[in-house]
């Protein structure tokens, strides 16, 4: 794993790159509300997917400073359009760096990071393989999600009621293939016992099909 600095705009954001031997494709992660690159259950997932082949980047959207303004406002966990804008800043950093420039990238988002992805796969049409989104509310996405054109799959516990309807709605302003899993028995956090690997393994089988263009063991 290195560490490495993105710059975006005037701000610099810390983050985790993991290359795996045979890169198949390059992961960006867009972590939710509240969250960092050193969210437990991304980094989970994270490991996942190195196994099956996959480099990832985890980083945080968020500056120290910002994320320290943002734990008593709360006013940048729901700016969807400053979330994503840095989730595109990270894809063109990604796409100049010799080890990753050829790689195909995919976005795993959670929670709020579910619409960035969204809004930043919208942007970047022809650079994005696929989009995972785990407990996520694509609805922030809003009037990009007619414009996704990478094949996005909508992860949702079977006990997160509210936000299964929330991807519902937002499934049906999609044009692209677009599929909804739920996971039996999770609640939104996915903290039930094996609820994280089903979602890692959904997530693996997407990108490898999708971003990387093959399908991985069964």
């Amino acid at each position: 794993m290195n560490e490495v600095r993105i710059p975006a705009g005037r701000a610099m954001l810390d983050g985790n790159l993991t290359l795996v031997d045979q890169k198949k494709a390059l992961v960006l992660f867009a972590h939710g509300s509240g969250s960092s690159r050193h969210s437990p259950r991304n980094q989970f997932v994270a490991r996942t997917l190195n196994e099956a082949g996959l480099a990832t980047l985890l980083f945080d959207l968020l500056t120290p400073e910002e994320e320290s303004v943002d734990l008593y406002t709360r006013e940048h966990r729901f700016n969807i359009g400053l979330l994503a804008e840095r989730l595109v800043h990270a894809t063109k950093w990604a796409k100049q760096q010799k080890q990753t420039a050829d790689l195909r990238v995919g976005y795993f988002g959670s929670s709020t990071g579910g619409g960035a992805a969204l809004v930043a796969a919208a942007e970047l049409p022809n650079e994005i393989g696929a989009v995972v989104s785990r407990g996520g509310r694509p609805d922030l996405a809003g009037e990009a999600l007619p414009k996704v054109k990478a094949p996005t799959l909508l992860i949702v516990g079977g006990e997160d009621h509210v936000v299964i309807e929330l991807n519902e709605q937002a499934r049906a302003q999609m044009k692209c293939e677009c599929k909804i899993e739920i996971v039996p028995g999770a609640t939104h956090l996915f903290e039930e016992p094996g609820a994280l690997e089903h979602v890692a393994k959904l997530a693996s089988d997407w990108f490898l099909l999708h971003a990387a263009g093959t399908v991985g063991p069964h």
